[in-house]
Order: C-alpha cells, then sequence, then structure tokens
C-alpha cells in the first residue's frame, strides 16, 4: 500500500503503473479487476495503457474503483491526478487544448484546394440543358 504522505506529489500514470505491477496486475488484468469491481463491462487495458502513459487522466468515478483495486488511498490517487492535471502532462487534445504549431485547421484539404468534387459537378453540370 502506498503511504499518503510524500514530500513531492506523483505523477499519476507512472503511480498507476508502480501499483498495478506491485499487485502483480498486467494491464488487461487490472481492466478486467476494475470491470468486475465498478460492474462496467466497457474497460479495456487500452485506457490502463492510456491513463499510465499520461495521454488521460481517469476522472474520480475511476479514481474511486482504481483506489479500491489497486487498494491504494483515494487522496494519493487524486493528489497524482491534480499533479498531472497541472503539469499539462496529458498530450490528448480538446476544448482548451492549443494545437500544435504548424497544423492546419480541421475542414482545409491542402493549398489551392477547395475541397469539393471534380467529378460530375461543379459549372459544367449547370449549363446543361
Amino acid at each position: 500500500m502506498i503511504s499518503p504522505a510524500s514530500p513531492r506529489p506523483a505523477q499519476l500514470g507512472p503511480l498507476l503503473a508502480r501499483c498495478r505491477l506491485d499487485r502483480g496486475l498486467s494491464q488487461q488484468r487490472a481492466a478486467a479487476e476494475l470491470c468486475a469491481a465498478a460492474g462496467v463491462p466497457t474497460l479495456s487495458r487500452h485506457e490502463i495503457s492510456r491513463w499510465e502513459r499520461q495521454r488521460r487522466v481517469p476522472g474520480g468515478f475511476w479514481l474511486g474503483w482504481l483506489a479500491v483495486v489497486l487498494d491504494v488511498p483515494l487522496v494519493v490517487l487524486a493528489e497524482a491526478a491534480a499533479t498531472t492535471r497541472r503539469a499539462g502532462s496529458t498530450r490528448a487534445t480538446g476544448p482548451g487544448r492549443v494545437a500544435a504549431a504548424g497544423a492546419r485547421p480541421a475542414g482545409r484539404t491542402g493549398p489551392g484546394r477547395t475541397g469539393g468534387s471534380t467529378r460530375g459537378g461543379g459549372a459544367r453540370a449547370l449549363t446543361t440543358g
């Protein structure tokens, strides 16, 4: 079991991985135990991997079940999640996240392109008669 008192709050991803490995669980087995505990059949090892790599940070629902399955005080996981969010360690994009420099806005198809079809339409279709 992890001690709730630590001099420097851990980031959530490495903490989850360490706790999972300390219990001898694979990502797949951890996902299965979380599903069984929470009564939710949809969590996969891929989501565990995303949490451990800090691509995503689990919300309160999953933090609570992670605390149960990994036998870690919820406060430790909540503090680590808050530390991870403050550090901006998640790489996912979404509302409020800035796109990478040089990235094209959604909907652009490239220089000089309109995004429309070049087959069977356009001005030629309008001049038939």
